[in-house]
């Protein structure tokens, strides 16, 4: 049975195998570059004192390059639609599960092989692709303490193979629910998308709660230290509620807060004088600032909590798929 999987996946495997081959390639001289441009930067700096402008003034990679490595996100979904999508939905469609069953091999071992040996390529896929873009973007993580940040914590560390797993489960349930290899695509990117946003932008922040710096007007604040991941910044109120700042708010701002959000009194001295508009903002019954964030050191606790829920998520679908498979008529 393992050899009629690669007989028939072959294919598959030499372009994958080609596709990280080149980007490996493109990556570890690119990358070696990188590290040497910013072990010079940093070697200069510190014999200047000025290591505090360094990223504001030093550039790594390619913006192009910087895309490219970006993009790695679709990766997981592309794994779930090419290789989940068709595992077994081709198999119903065109009715070669059948064959497979009448030379002797169960409907449990059948579905056991193909799986299993999909999900182990694609999580191996996914790891080494998400190894090398870590490796990779590594100075650019000390320059800028951004591997915390939203967008770079979904192709680093180990989510990736969480979110590949997650994928082609998803391709092979939807296969086998539907019995059409184009439609059981189409259903795993969209039900990937859909996923993979709700738990990003709504469900991550919350998976441990926040830590709160409350700092009075005219104390001097506080700034959390590593790659930290803001969550809300804003002004205490009059009860100590805390006002936070909308996320895409532009124009002059303090601590976060839009200017246009405060007293219409204060306004005018947000520019004029800074000292008299935190008084103004005191008679007002504003109380302070206050910044909530997600430390650095819990940056592998949300990894493992993000990786877990996709396994989980995966772990419902494989047994989805064996139960529509073991149980419903050829």
């Amino acid at each position: 049975m393992t050899w009629l999987v690669w007989r028939q996946h072959r294919n598959q495997v030499y372009i994958a195998a080609a596709a990280l081959a080149v980007f490996a390639a493109l990556l570890l001289v690119t990358g070696l570059q990188i590290a040497g441009q910013y072990r010079s930067a940093r070697a200069a700096c510190a014999a200047s004192h000025s290591c505090t402008n360094l990223a504001s003034n030093l550039t790594l990679g390619s913006p192009l390059l910087s895309l490219l490595v970006t993009l790695t996100v679709v990766v997981p979904c592309l794994l779930g639609v090419f290789w989940g999508g068709p595992l077994v939905a081709r198999e119903l469609e065109t009715g070669t599960n059948q064959f497979a069953w009448m030379q002797g091999v169960s409907r449990r071992r059948w579905l056991a092989v193909k799986v299993g040996w999909v999900l182990l390529a694609a999580a191996a896929w996914a790891g080494a692709v998400s190894a090398l873009v870590t490796w990779w973007s590594s100075p650019a993580n000390a320059l800028n303490q951004q591997n915390f940040q939203p967008g770079q914590f979904d192709i680093q560390g180990i989510v990736p193979v969480g979110y590949a797993l997650f994928a082609v489960a998803l391709g092979i349930a939807a296969g086998a629910l539907i019995r059409r290899t184009v439609p059981a695509m189409a259903v795993t990117v969209a039900v990937f998308t859909f996923l993979r946003l709700v738990i990003g932008q709504d469900l991550r922040s919350h998976y441990l709660a926040a830590v709160t710096i409350i700092g009075r007007f005219g104390q001097h604040a506080r700034t959390p230290t590593g790659s930290y991941w803001l969550i809300s910044r804003g002004l205490v109120g009059r009860d100590g509620q805390l006002l936070s700042a909308p996320p895409l708010e532009s124009g002059l701002s303090v601590n976060g807060v839009p200017v246009s959000e405060m007293p219409a009194a204060c306004r005018p001295l947000a520019l004029q004088n800074p000292v008299k508009m935190l008084s103004c903002l005191t008679e007002h019954g504003y109380r302070g600032f206050f910044t909530s964030y997600q430390p650095a050191g819990r940056y592998w606790a949300f990894q493992g909590i993000e990786t877990g829920i996709y396994l989980l998520i995966a772990a419902a679908l494989i047994a989805v798929t064996a139960i529509v498979v073991l149980r419903r008529d050829a």
